[in-house]
C-alpha cells in the first residue's frame, strides 16, 4: 500500500503481506454505458448491466413512472438514487426515498417506482441468476476467479428485515474516508467530489489480495492506473494499463492488481466504490460507516 499522508486510509490496519499466486490472468471488466446498447428496452426505460463475479450493476435510465419489480429476491439489494427521488415498495408497504440517496431493499418482493423518472443504479449478488445473461461481459466469468473466495453474506439487522434508506448529504469529516454504507451483501463508498483534476503528487496505489473492486463513475472523467503482479508465471504478466473512462461507466479491478483512480475532469468528478460482500478493514475503522448500526460486523 503507498498512501499520501493525508489519505484517511494510510490509517487503515493491514495484513501480512500475502504469498504472490499464481493464475491470476485476469482483466478488468469496464462498461461504458453511453458507448454500449442497453440490456433491456421497454416501456419502463432502458437498462444496462455490467458483473463482476459476486455482483451486478445495473444502470437505468427510466421514464417518468418507471416500475421495476422483484419477485422471490433472493437476498438484500442496492438502490442508488444520485438525483431523482423513488417509491419503493416492500411487502405492500411503499415508502418515499428522496434523491440523492442511498437505499436497501431486503428479499422478497419489492418494486422501485421512479416518478420523474431519471437516472438510478441497482447492485445484485451473482446470486440473482436470472440478471446474468444479459449482462454486457456475461461471458468474462465462465470460471470462476480461484482467488476470490465464495460469497459470504454479513449478518442480518438486529432488528430484522425492512426498508432502509439514507440520505448521501454528508459533508467530508477530516480522517473519514468518504461516505460508506453496508448491508448484508453489498459495502458502497460514494466518494466526495473532486473539483477539477486530482493533485497527481498525491496518489494511492494498493492493491487488494482477494477481492474485486467495482468503481462507478457518476460525473466527470477518470484515469484507472492498472499494474499486474510478477508471480513466478510469466502468464500472470500484463503491462501496465490505464484504463480511461467518463461518466456513466462501471470499471470492475481484479485482485490482485495494483491501482489508483485519477479524477481528470475539468469540472465536477464523482464516483462511487462498490465491494461485495463489505470490506472488514473499512468497518473496523470507528465512525468510517455511517450506519454501522444497523448492520452488525461480520465475526
Amino acid at each position: 500500500m503507498a498512501y499520501d499522508k493525508t489519505d484517511p486510509r494510510s490509517a487503515l490496519r493491514t495484513k501480512a503481506a500475502a504469498k504472490p499466486r499464481t493464475g491470476l490472468v485476469a482483466i478488468p471488466q469496464i462498461g461504458e454505458f453511453d458507448k454500449i446498447d442497453p440490456a433491456v428496452r421497454s416501456s419502463d426505460g432502458l437498462t444496462w448491466r455490467l458483473r463482476g463475479q459476486n455482483f451486478v450493476v445495473m444502470r437505468t435510465e427510466a421514464e417518468p413512472g418507471g416500475s421495476f419489480t422483484r419477485q422471490n429476491q433472493c437476498d438484500e439489494y442496492v438502490v442508488l438514487l444520485p438525483e431523482n427521488g423513488a417509491t419503493i415498495t416492500v411487502g405492500g408497504n411503499s415508502c418515499d426515498v428522496p434523491g440523492n440517496s442511498i437505499a436497501f431493499v431486503p428479499p422478497g418482493d419489492s418494486a422501485v417506482i421512479l416518478p420523474e423518472g431519471g437516472r438510478f443504479f441497482r447492485l445484485f449478488t451473482s446470486r440473482s441468476k436470472d440478471l446474468l445473461a444479459l449482462c454486457t461481459n456475461g461471458d468474462a466469468y465462465q470460471s470462476l476467479r480461484s482467488h476470490i473466495p465464495p460469497l459470504q453474506d454479513w449478518p442480518k439487522p438486529t432488528d430484522g428485515w425492512q426498508l432502509r434508506h439514507y440520505s448521501l448529504d454528508v459533508p467530508p469529516e477530516p480522517g473519514r474516508f468518504g461516505r460508506i454504507f453496508r448491508c448484508t451483501t453489498f459495502m458502497v463508498n460514494v466518494l466526495d467530489p473532486y473539483d477539477g483534476p486530482r493533485d497527481t503528487t498525491k496518489m494511492s496505489p494498493h492493491h487488494h489480495d482477494d477481492f474485486e473492486q467495482c468503481s462507478l463513475v457518476l460525473e466527470g472523467a477518470y484515469s484507472h492506473h492498472l499494474r499486474w503482479p510478477w508471480t513466478t508465471d510469466m502468464a500472470d504478466w500484463r503491462p501496465d494499463q490505464e484504463v480511461k473512462v467518463g461518466a456513466p461507466s462501471v470499471t470492475v479491478i481484479p485482485p490482485p492488481v495494483i491501482h489508483t483512480s485519477r479524477a481528470t475532469g475539468a469540472d465536477r468528478n464523482a464516483m462511487v466504490d462498490v465491494f461485495c460482500p463489505p470490506r472488514e478493514d473499512f468497518s473496523l475503522k470507528p465512525g468510517w460507516v455511517l450506519n454501522a448500526a444497523d448492520y452488525p460486523m461480520a465475526g
